[in-house]
């Protein structure tokens, strides 16, 4: 029995995005990712004019007589939301915490695939895999993940972006379009992403708050960290601290952007403190403009 606080949660969720995928998104999801691909339908009898390149050999040399290869352009895709819930994900300095804004775009992508007849899948994870939910199409499919984004228990708070690729890469057969949502505070996935986004049609949501990169003045300051629970006391009008954090941060960000350009992959940058909809639609836009 699933409480009645966790319903009207997913219900609000519900009610807010798709409001937002029928007015603001409609048609822009159709427009990037339909059509991307090509998918076998039949063999027939080869006629002049058609492409030797589409001659199928294999039935030619059984049958005596030339046969090509009919392709029609594959409608149907996977949508998967990987959704990285470890311990940085519960920080948030203004409206919401990352994770719970994390889930409100993994309601608004999930919903925009099943308004165009996709499935969606989630993969929830942390430094291990915490859930997989096969892909499927349906409202009711979707309302379980949202709800798993919002309300799952995660059983780690240290993060593996790696891990969950290797899991991803063997439980995806079919080409997918895969919304991987993270802080990216992890290292050392460059090399198995490369290698998924050559198979996959991968897209990084960054998702952070200004308080990361920007540490106000509130004197001396307790802090845990989310995902090792190591605790230590900062000096917030250290002014040499807080650049120095300032600037680490910065270069972290700067070497991500550079990694997913040298391997192609789209990214969208997403903080706390802005609405999410304006960056989700320029990214729409742009990417759109390159499939015209």
């Amino acid at each position: 029995m699933i409480p009645r606080e966790i319903l009207k949660k997913v219900r609000q969720i519900e009610i807010r995005t798709g409001r937002l995928v029928n007015d603001v998104f409609a048609g822009e999801y159709e427009s990037i990712f339909k059509g991307r691909g090509m998918e076998f339908h039949e063999v027939r009898e080869y006629v002049p004019g058609d492409d030797i390149r589409s001659i199928d050999w294999n039935v030619t040399a059984r049958t005596g007589h030339p046969y090509v290869k009919k392709f029609v352009e594959e409608r149907e895709l996977t949508v998967i939301i990987m959704a990285d819930i470890s311990g940085s994900g519960n920080f948030g300095t203004r409206n919401r915490m990352k994770s719970e804004l994390m889930a409100e775009i993994g309601a608004v992508l999930s919903f925009s695939a099943i308004k165009n007849n996709d499935k969606v899948g989630l993969l929830l994870f942390t430094d291990k895999v915490e859930k997989f939910i096969p892909p499927k199409k349906g409202r009711p499919h979707v309302l379980r993940v949202i709800r798993e984004l919002l309300y799952y228990k995660a059983g780690s708070r240290k993060t593996s972006i790696n891990s969950a690729l290797e899991y991803l890469g063997k439980v995806l057969k079919k080409r997918a379009v895969v919304f991987l949502l993270s802080d990216f505070m992890d290292q050392n996935y460059e090399k198995l992403l490369r290698i998924l986004n050559k198979r996959h049609d991968i897209i990084g949501i960054s998702i952070s708050d200004p308080r990361e990169k920007d540490i106000v003045d509130i004197g001396l300051v307790e802090f845990e960290d989310a995902e090792t629970g190591e605790v230590v006391f900062v000096d917030t009008g250290d002014d040499r601290l807080k650049k120095g954090l300032s600037d680490k941060r910065a270069a972290l960000f700067e070497t991500r952007k550079k990694l997913f350009r040298s391997m192609g992959l789209d990214s969208v940058d997403i903080s706390t403190d802005k609405p999410y909809i304006e960056p989700l639609i320029l990214f729409f836009k742009m990417r759109a403009k390159r499939f015209r």
